[in-house]
Order: C-alpha cells, then structure tokens, then sequence
C-alpha cells in the first residue's frame, strides 16, 4: 500500500470523526445532523455511491463504502469540495516526488 493511500485514509477518518462529534452539541443531541445524516445515508446507498472506491481504497465488506460516504456526504457540498480538493492535493503531490 503506498503512503498516498495512508494519507487518503487518515483524511477519511478524521472527516468520519469529526461529523460524528456533531451529533452532540452544547450538551443535547442534534436531530438537525441525524437528519442530515439520513439524507446523506439515503442518497450514497440509494445512488451506488462509493467514495472509498472512487479514491482507491476500495472496502471488501459490501455496503460499508456507501455507508461511510453517506456520512460524509452528510456535512454537505462546501465540506465535500475541501474534502476532495485535499485528497487531490495529496495526489498531486505524490505524483511529483
């Protein structure tokens, strides 16, 4: 496995972290997250949508790509944009050394 894909996946596991420590916020629970939550899980799951694969680092268990990419699909378009404008910062950069 080369370091770029390591890199990939520090960066998908700190956005899973991070919008997963959304959900409770100021002491109470945020329904507005779990919403957004559920939306993001329906269109990943509903639309095939595997953003693991897509970065190549493709999941063995079924499911669990499209999962994982409803969660961060969840934050929305402007976190999704700097998402993958870092991934693809990281590929660039590796691309030239």
């Amino acid at each position: 496995m080369s370091l770029l894909r390591f890199l990939i996946a520090a960066l998908i596991v700190e956005a899973l972290w991070e919008t997963t420590k959304m959900f409770w916020q100021d002491g109470k629970f945020s329904y507005d997250r779990l919403g957004a939550l559920a939306f993001g899980e329906l269109v990943a799951i509903g639309s095939n949508i595997d953003l693991m694969n897509a970065v190549g680092l493709p999941i063995n268990v079924p499911y669990i790509g499209m999962i994982l990419t409803g969660v961060i699909i969840s934050r929305g378009s402007n976190f999704m944009h700097d998402f993958l404008d870092s991934i693809n910062n990281f590929q660039k950069r590796s691309r030239g050394k």
